[in-house]
């Protein structure tokens, strides 16, 4: 296992990051395997119920995702102090609170799927349709929870190849699984359901057997220890309001595309996959600032974590500069591929520029993100959320009447920048704060 004391290279970065942004290729593609095998069964309804289930499952699952992120701070942190006692106990807690999330959800599955189905209505068939989608699926609740705590610890112990091959597996496993439940056996929207739920299942196994040195250290002590479950719960709090105010900032955006007309809405929801793009591809780069800060934030070695600072945003500004060179130069044809209606294609290159300078003024937030997460400086974090989530609302207030749709994509882009900002500003003394007892 690396350590903090590890030399920091370019090469050590690229061990983080490269596996991570693999990874994440394999999501969009389960996603399309997924509806087009349901499509095969010529009809409107099963395509609708699997997309409409899906997004209540991952809407669900995705309070949960603070457990990725503050595991990966705190074991992190643990790893750079040698404490493999903590680092261990760390996942343990993550474990117990995954379980606990997972066993409510399935409990409650039958008030939250009623209250998701009204808040977003199908069509009779589509609702009965995703309605045994959901109860087949829901069972993989604890499964999924789980996988976030695993693949944080994991990241932070910088096997992010171990998150790769778990990736790999589970997707893998759920596309050959769709074909053959699907079209096979004629399963329908249940085998698409059923594929999912034994590729979690599967992935769980694998990811506890992956894990399973760290496993057999945990020792109840440590475990339940009081001051620990504290911080965890501080960290993973602050995280979890953070996340939830800035996918309202994205569903705002969302719904307000929405009211600039079915052509505009069309066309946002062709370049939101650019916006995508981008999260996968930087993801990599945040993720080995999260680790190789919260290394050196442990061992309280400043040397080691500005030069992780330093590597990482370096990485991030060079992947970003060629997001957005590739988008400039291949945007227009990748709009052909995904849409063939004249008038959305027309109107996805009028706004295409906007995800031409994502990349290039979302990227600090991304990098960031990863510093204060590493730092599990989460309570500056929660802070400068609140504000960039006003500016942003302030700013669409102001741009979006008066410049239509031009106007919501630049709020979103003020969303970005005053997320970097807020955060860049504050970077020195948190630096300065977690590493106060300096060694080089």
């Amino acid at each position: 296992m690396q350590t903090a004391a590890t030399p920091l290279t370019h090469g050590r970065i690229w061990r983080i990051a490269a596996p991570i942004i693999l990874s994440n290729v394999t999501v969009p593609l389960l996603g399309a395997v997924d509806t087009g095998v349901v499509g095969q069964m010529g009809a409107a309804a099963p395509i609708g119920a699997v997309g409409l289930g899906a997004v209540v499952l991952a809407t669900l699952y995705w309070l949960f995702g603070f457990l990725r992120m503050g595991t990966t701070g705190l074991a992190a942190q643990a790893h750079g102090a040698g404490d493999r006692q903590e680092s261990a106990a760390v996942l343990g807690r993550a474990l117990i609170v995954a379980g606990l999330a997972g066993a409510a959800l399935v409990a409650l599955q039958a008030p939250l799927f009623a209250l998701a189905l009204a808040i977003a209505p199908g069509g009779a068939e589509v609702e009965a349709l995703a309605q045994q989608y959901l109860a087949i699926r829901i069972w993989g609740a604890p499964a999924t929870i789980a996988l976030y705590a695993i693949n944080g610890w994991l990241i932070a112990a910088e096997r992010s190849r171990a998150v790769l091959l778990l990736q790999v597996w589970m997707n893998g496993l759920n596309i050959i699984l769709d074909l053959w439940f699907v079209l096979g056996l004629g399963w329908g929207v249940g085998g698409v359901a059923t594929a999912t739920l034994i590729a979690e299942a599967t992935g769980l196994a694998l990811g506890l057997w992956l894990c399973r040195e760290g496993l057999a250290r945990i020792r109840r002590p440590r475990l339940l220890d009081r001051a620990a479950l504290r911080r965890m719960a501080s960290v993973n709090g602050d995280i979890m309001v953070r996340s939830v105010l800035l996918q309202g900032a994205f569903t705002s955006f969302l719904f307000l595309g929405a009211g600039q007309g079915d052509v505009t809405l069309a066309a946002n929801q062709v370049l939101m996959q650019f916006l995508e793009i981008t999260a996968y591809a930087l993801d990599g780069f945040a993720f080995a600032a999260e680790t190789l800060v919260g290394q050196a934030v442990g061992a309280r070695n400043r040397a080691a974590l500005d030069r992780a600072a330093r590597l990482s945003a370096q990485w991030g500004g060079a992947g970003a500069a060629a997001l957005a060179l590739g988008f400039a130069l291949t945007g227009p044809a990748v709009i052909a591929v995904m849409t063939t209606a004249p008038e959305v294609r027309a109107a996805a290159h009028t706004f295409l520029p906007w995800l031409i300078a994502a990349p290039l003024i979302g990227v600090a937030s991304w990098i960031l993100d990863g510093l204060f997460i590493g730092a599990t400086a989460t309570r500056e974090m929660r802070r400068m959320m609140i504000v960039s989530v006003a500016v942003y609302a302030a700013a669409l207030v102001l741009l979006l009447p008066a410049f239509g749709n031009h106007g919501l994509w630049a709020a979103l882009m003020v969303l970005n920048v005053t997320r970097g900002v807020t955060l860049g500003r504050l970077w020195p003394r948190v630096a300065a704060r977690v590493t106060a007892r300096v060694t080089t």
